[in-house]
């Protein structure tokens, strides 16, 4: 169990204490996928994203709520008083309204007291590592000493069933992060590479619902891509080729950029955790930068790819099993285009 006490430190460094993420109960197999999609079976699934099933929020269940019980898991789990807590930090692309701020209502609902903040982040897969750094900026700056990093998102209320591109993919689901300011010589979050290529907006994204085009009859009308999936301007479009050259193109250069900035090689990180984005693009990313398969870490075939949370929910999972693990490589990147990288020590 872990337990913070507010001490004062005079350099404060951030470290990423603890993790818990919190899937929904709804549960989507490949076998009930196969069923809408002629000529897929559950094998053909699996082995083009890895993923065996994936976990779908219920009619009426929001990233909010995903994000509420992820928050309340990590507080009970590990013996954390919420009054601790000086910023929430909420990741999301699913909010539960265009306003207010969905950080606002979440920090409610935990009782977090009315002299810490709230913030929502509007990024997808890259958005835990933002969280991370936007985490070790408020601690290091001396803003704040405890953070608690919540991503959360629902796909699924995007993704129109007939369109296998995306559905077999995605899951919904949440993680909590706890972020501390402790007395260490040496960084524990850091250092960071961040990227940005606009051009790529129309690779990922839901055309219609918002201001730039608002949803009406016309953004609900279905129609059938080339491939035989369905979905209308209302759902989530991802533009799987254009994702995984952009993907293969700037993640290893991403960890070029972070082993030149931190002095330390791939080869000498415990862990690499990328976004659980598909099986097939991680493993096409873990031979071109040459990583060995029990460095590579793999946690999507029971949640599938959870957007923002694919990182933490990874490593909860690696913090859970592997108790010499000192060091890890996190790397994000999706929509956007946006990516990030850094290292963290994990005890």
């Amino acid at each position: 169990m872990y337990q913070n006490r507010h001490t004062h430190i005079d350099r404060p460094v951030a470290k990423l204490r603890v993790i818990a993420s919190f899937l929904p109960e709804t549960i989507l197999s490949n076998d009930e996928l196969a069923e809408f999609y002629p000529g897929w079976t559950a094998q053909k699934i699996e082995a083009k994203t890895g993923i065996t099933e994936r976990h779908i929020a219920a009619p009426g269940e929001t990233a909010a709520d995903l994000a509420y019980a992820a928050a309340t898991r990590l507080f009970q789990h590990h013996n954390i008083d919420p009054a601790q807590i000086d910023m929430l930090l909420l990741c999301t692309q699913t909010p539960d309204h265009v306003i207010p701020t969905t950080a606002c209502a979440l920090h409610h609902r935990l009782g977090l007291r009315r002299t810490s903040g709230a913030i929502d982040i509007g990024l997808a897969c890259s958005g835990f590592v933002y969280g991370l750094a936007l985490a070790k900026g408020l601690i290091e700056s001396g803003l704040a000493a405890s953070i608690l990093l919540v991503t959360a998102d629902t796909y699924s209320k995007l993704i129109h069933p007939l369109d296998r591109s995306v559905r077999t993919l995605f899951g919904d689901g949440a993680a909590a992060t706890l972020i501390e300011a402790v007395e260490a010589e040496v960084p524990a979050i850091g250092p960071f590479v961040f990227g940005t290529d606009g051009a790529g907006t129309d690779k990922l994204l839901v055309p219609a619902g918002a201001m730039r085009r608002p949803a009406c009859a016309a953004s609900a009308i279905m129609a059938a891509d080339p491939s035989g999936n369905v979905r209308s301007a209302d759902n989530l479009f991802m533009d799987g080729a254009a994702i995984m050259a952009f993907s293969l193109a700037e993640v290893p250069k991403a960890v070029a950029l972070l082993t030149e900035a931190s002095g330390i090689a791939l080869a000498d990180m415990d862990a690499v955790v990328f976004h659980q984005a598909s099986a097939l693009l991680l493993e096409a990313l873990r031979k071109k930068l040459g990583i060995p398969r029990e460095k590579f870490i793999l946690a999507m075939a029971r949640s599938g790819n959870t957007v923002s949370s694919t990182i933490p929910i990874a490593l909860e999972h690696l913090m859970a099993t592997r108790a010499t693990t000192a060091s890890a490589m996190l790397v994000g990147f999706g929509a956007g285009y946006s990516w990030a990288a850094t290292n963290v020590t994990l005890n």
